[in-house]
């Protein structure tokens, strides 16, 4: 996990980016191949400086990178953070998934006392 300066760790940032549906949505668009802010606006009701804002926050969490080509600045997807945030969800997959073991064993138990 990398500590950005002011103790933001990347991975709070990606988090804090994904939890927008608007930016999910950018980043389903750029799986496709990069894009301008044009290219990206086209789905949503709201002007290309509000998109434009989302693709910062999803620049600064290292989710996207942007270039300049001629007069059109691209948005290219930057999948490795998603790697940090998919790891970190599925530490958790092990503690769910005896959960829901213990929760059948204890079903098992009242069925068997019934």
């Amino acid at each position: 996990m990398v500590l950005q300066p002011d103790g933001y760790d990347q991975l709070s940032g990606v988090f804090a980016a994904l939890a927008d549906p608007t930016r999910r949505a950018i980043l389903r668009q750029l799986r496709d191949g990069d894009a301008t802010v044009a290219e990206l606006a086209k789905p949503f009701t709201m002007s290309q400086p509000a998109v434009s804002k989302h693709l910062k926050v999803l620049e600064q969490a290292g989710l996207i990178s942007r270039t300049q080509r001629a007069t059109a600045r691209l948005s290219h997807l930057e999948a490795e953070p998603l790697r940090a945030a998919v790891g970190w969800l599925m530490d958790y997959r092990a503690y769910w998934a005896e959960s829901f073991d213990r929760l059948d064993r204890l079903l098992d138990e009242l069925k068997d006392e019934s």
